[in-house]
């Protein structure tokens, strides 16, 4: 399977970490409980520690569909590639307009394929990782030869499971379940993927049900879908909760075992792309196993970008010259779930 074409488009409007603490305040001066400045001193620390200094958000003129569209146009062009060829359409994205129909005919809808099969693929951060492993299977099977995957991520829209409810805090509990929310950006990716059998991808992936609770946006009615366990939406239902701490941990422990699960040699590896939600824990990581100077992070400058930040990644990554054609590209995930993935590639 061969990566014809990937492109990204992010929003216009870039939001810095002080204009994130400065929402924090005017949203939290009716509600908090306690030492306000404290916490807001508290959530610029960790954003710093995080790596994080801006990410995009949508501009008054812009809106999601019109991004997806953008780059599903671009991704076309670069892989010389007519809309009618598509066989496949796939949704990755967490956000979404739709939770019936897929998310997927609508995207379809806008950008003039009304005859692709489609479907979504949700499995929160990993939605891309997983509907790349999915795709590569259907071309072996020869069911389809050209896919089009859309990683759509907008969450940051008024009344969402972010904002601007995650900005009220009321506690100094509410910083750390919520501050994952605060490092979220947005944007989106279009991936064009053909049958290539010479082209072989290696994929491993792990997943930890028993750590489901830690990253939830709970359903109206979640409960009738889950084993009694005492759990209870940390931030209401609808509403975006984690504990980044356990995730970050977790991921570690379980990426670094799927990382030298991988077959390839680590001096072929050109560069790694990782789920971009830190950079502290992926350096240090990948120090541990000597590829540190291969990691490629977009998050200080984008954020977290959900299902997007490997696509995304790998659009800037080529566009600057940091990759070129034929070179080998490792990508490393760990998702709400939990699930993890450590897979290979020749770009």
């Amino acid at each position: 399977m061969r990566v014809a074409a990937v492109k990204a488009a992010l929003p216009s409007r870039r939001v810095s970490n002080e204009e994130i603490l400065g929402l924090v305040r005017h949203h939290s001066e009716k509600t908090f409980s306690g030492d306000l400045a404290e916490a807001v001193e508290r959530i610029g620390a960790l954003l710093q520690r995080s790596g994080a200094e801006s990410r995009h958000w949508l501009g008054a003129d812009e809106t999601a569909i019109g991004l997806t569209a953008r780059a599903v146009a671009e991704a076309l062009s670069a892989a010389d590639c007519d809309r009618r060829e598509i066989d496949l359409l796939i949704y990755t994205g967490i956000d979404r307009g739709f939770v019936e129909p897929a998310n997927a005919y609508f995207v379809a809808q806008a950008v003039g394929m009304e005859r692709v099969h489609c479907f979504d693929v949700l499995d929160a951060c990993n939605g891309w990782s997983r509907s790349v492993q999915l795709v590569y299977a259907l071309f072996k099977a020869g069911m389809y030869r050209r896919a089009l995957l859309v990683s759509s991520e907008f969450p940051l829209f008024e009344g969402g499971p972010i904002y601007p409810d995650l900005f009220e805090l009321r506690t100094s509990e509410d910083v750390g379940r919520s501050f994952a929310g605060f490092t979220l950006g947005e944007g989106v990716a279009a991936t064009v993927l053909t049958s290539d059998p010479e082209c072989q991808w290696e994929f491993h992936f792990a997943s930890r049900a028993d750590l489901a609770a830690l990253c939830t946006v709970p359903l109206p009615g979640y409960e009738r879908y889950s084993a009694p366990s005492g759990y209870l939406p940390p931030n209401g239902l609808m509403r975006f909760s984690s504990d980044g701490g356990r995730m970050f941990s977790e991921s570690r422990r379980e990426i670094t075992k799927l990382f030298l699960e991988l077959s390839i040699r680590t001096e072929d590896i050109v560069a790694i792309f990782p789920h971009a939600a830190i950079v502290r824990d992926w350096v240090e990581g990948a120090a541990a196993l000597g590829v540190d100077r291969l990691i490629y992070n977009i998050y200080p400058h984008c954020g977290n970008l959900a299902s997007a930040s490997v696509p995304v990644g790998i659009a800037l990554a080529a566009d600057d010259g940091r990759i070129r054609r034929g070179d080998r590209l490792v990508c490393v995930t760990g998702s709400a779930g939990m699930s993890f993935a450590a897979y290979s590639l020749v770009f």
